[in-house]
């Protein structure tokens, strides 16, 4: 059996003012360097010890690796690092208030854009300095690649080749693997796993901090078992937080 722990990063300082992150480079509020510590808690009580960590290249994801590496005592574990599991890039929604821009908007229109499988947000303005290309971190990548905006099909597009050959040889060679990424990369991965429909990811939310451990078949990784660790109603407590961000009533 292979095991693989999803994780998405503890509460960022932009999540805790409710903006559109995206590519942003956003730091981990206080709340969420506590969040990652109680993932790294959860990790060792539960025998989920990771032995290699694969991380987005945002301070948020990697931080939280981190901390919950730090927690569990695996801080000296194989970290990998790449931009194919960033979070989706929300294109010239990125910065903006979530509330508000469904007070502007209407709820159904910035819900297409948040979670719908295949309506992308406007896109950004190539001069926009919000552009990935300014960024010296994605400066070694062909410019075609470098997203202006995503929905989420765009997410798994670019996810599931890093999947294929980076994640799956850890779990074929046996290895436990920890995925510290964002709410959609991760959503792309577990729908994936899952065999979840483009019309039902729309109402799948991945709560900040919580692991979720698959347990894999050895031949051919399919799920035999998924549970978030911990108390399952935090987990769907923190769940419906998420789905509500964008809530008009917010503003």
């Amino acid at each position: 059996m292979a095991t693989l722990v999803l994780l998405r990063h503890g509460e960022s300082t932009w999540n805790k003012e409710n903006l559109f992150t995206g590519w942003f480079d956003a730091d981990l509020s206080p709340k969420g360097a506590d969040e990652a510590a109680d993932a790294g808690r959860l990790l060792a009580q539960t025998h989920s010890l990771p032995d290699v960590v694969h991380t987005s290249l945002q301070k948020r994801a990697i931080r939280t690796a981190n901390i919950a590496l730090d927690a569990c005592d695996r801080a000296w574990i194989p970290v990998r690092r790449h931009w194919r599991l960033n979070e989706r890039h929300y294109g010239d929604l990125q910065g903006k208030n979530k509330a508000e821009t469904t007070a502007q908007y209407g709820e159904a229109q910035v819900k297409l854009w948040r979670r719908s499988y295949d309506v992308p947000p406007p896109p950004l303005d190539p001069q926009d300095e919000r552009h990935p290309r300014f960024d010296s971190r994605y400066s070694d990548l062909p410019p075609d690649v470098l997203p202006a905006s995503e929905c989420l099909k765009d997410v798994v597009a670019r996810v599931l080749p890093y999947w294929h050959d980076a994640v799956v040889p850890d779990l074929r060679a046996g290895r436990t693997v920890l995925v510290a990424a964002h709410g959609n990369s991760l959503r792309a991965l577990l729908k994936h796993l899952e065999g979840v429909s483009d019309d039902d990811i729309a109402e799948i939310n991945i709560p900040t901090g919580i692991p979720r451990r698959y347990d894999l078949s050895d031949e051919n990784l399919t799920v035999l078992k998924a549970d978030y660790l911990g108390d399952p109603e935090e987990a769907a407590r923190k769940a419906e937080a998420v789905a509500n961000q964008a809530k008009a009533d917010k503003a």
